[in-house]
């Protein structure tokens, strides 16, 4: 029973180890900026770890683009469209942004 134990644990430390984060999704061109604000998958459906991460970062966008509309009394769509603003002014050469008509621009 040890060892299974132990086993288990160096499984879910090996996985976590192995998920990606966002600057190596971004720099293999698997995720971009979304023109509404929140993270997406650049070409087709995204890895089962790439698909963590986008739902892991749009949840935290989320709640911060409704903390942000409470505080400034903006709606939530003024938020998040002035965060994507911000988010395609700050992209990196070379990472993935969509434009205001949903087409994937490589900056």
């Amino acid at each position: 029973m040890k060892r299974f134990i132990v086993a288990l644990l160096l499984m879910f430390t090996l996985q976590t180890a192995w998920a990606i984060d966002l600057d190596s999704a971004k720099d293999q061109g698997l995720v971009g900026e979304a023109n509404t604000g929140y993270l997406a998958a650049v070409n087709g459906s995204p890895s089962a770890d790439v698909a963590a991460l986008i739902a892991d970062v749009n949840r935290k966008r989320k709640a911060q683009f409704e903390d942000a509309a409470r505080k400034t009394d903006a709606t939530l769509e003024q938020v998040r469209l002035r965060f994507y603003q911000l988010a395609v002014e700050r992209t990196q050469p070379g990472h993935w942004y969509q434009d205001s008509q949903g087409n994937w621009r490589k900056k």
